[in-house]
């Protein structure tokens, strides 16, 4: 299992440059981690920070939604998160070449997952929609009100563990 996420991880490498040049045209928000991170405490703007933090990431730019979406949920950084996650996003409405190429070949090179990528779906779909917002509006808001208003209590406590 170990080599076939290795392969997964070098896609996913190769695959955001790509996807981002050629199918991204919004702008960038030009706000760094260190930025995010003076944000008040409870906001998604801070709680946003401590995610790239930990994982010593930056924003991608044209892409930080994907790294709200991380925030929001609580989905991790493993291949199997990463997937699960794009079939939350799914079950949510969300639709694009990178969501589908990531489900298919996710699933394909990685069916061991399968029932985490199905009760991600249904999470997913049955949450209010969030695939759509403008995540830079809303990085001052409490990331608690939040997912109050996106989740059920139990899809909180569900996702918190993820």
């Amino acid at each position: 299992m170990r080599l076939r996420k290795k392969l997964i991880e070098w896609l996913f490498e190769k695959s955001k440059k790509i996807y981002t040049n050629l199918f991204k045209s919004q702008h960038p928000w030009e706000i760094s981690k260190k930025q995010l991170l003076t944000y008040p405490k409870n906001s998604f703007g801070k709680h946003l920070g401590l995610f790239l933090n930990e994982n010593n990431f930056e924003l991608i730019p044209k892409v930080e939604r994907h790294d709200a979406y991380h925030t929001l949920t609580g989905y991790g950084t493993k291949v199997e998160d990463e997937i699960a996650l794009q079939y939350l996003c799914y079950g949510n409405g969300k639709r694009s070449y990178y969501l589908y190429g990531v489900m298919i070949l996710g699933t394909i090179i990685l069916p061991d997952y399968y029932k985490y990528y199905y009760k991600s779906y249904c999470i997913g779909k049955n949450a209010n929609s969030f695939h759509h917002f403008d995540y830079k509006e809303l990085l001052m808001i409490s990331i608690h009100d939040f997912r109050q208003v996106i989740f059920s209590k139990s899809q909180i406590n569900t996702l918190i563990q993820v």
